[in-house]
């Protein structure tokens, strides 16, 4: 997996691109918020702080945020190993953001939905 591309720079987008881009992968986080993508980026960076201060990281903070680019299109999801929608409860929405990455994504991408309450046949349909 060289990258992922997630969709929806909140809580839980934010925090799968922080585990993914500490585990040496390249992430495209992706909002059409600027706001959302600056308040995500904010709490990766004070919580990778965190995590080395702690010493549960051996990589520098500068080199895990690199990992990480933002983007407000799906244009960098053409190359994505892995798509994954991260955005709030709401079928209409995750159904149109797995239309755009239908249409962006390669083929062989694998697209994935973060969700607690969709049953992932609705998503399908």
């Amino acid at each position: 997996m060289k990258k992922i591309f997630i969709v929806g720079a909140g809580l839980m987008g934010s925090g799968i691109a922080q585990v993914c881009a500490q585990s040496g992968i390249n992430v495209i986080l992706n909002d059409i918020s600027k706001e959302a993508i600056d308040k995500g980026l904010k709490d990766i960076a004070w919580s990778v702080s965190k995590f080395i201060e702690k010493g549960n990281l051996r990589e520098d903070k500068e080199t895990i945020l690199n990992r990480i680019k933002t983007d407000d299109d799906f244009s960098s999801a053409a190359d994505a190993d892995l798509a994954i929608e991260a955005v709030f409860e709401k079928l209409e929405l995750k159904q149109e953001i797995f239309r755009k990455l239908d249409e962006a994504c390669q083929q062989n991408t694998i697209l994935a939905s973060n969700t607690s309450a969709i049953p992932i046949t609705e998503l399908g349909s």
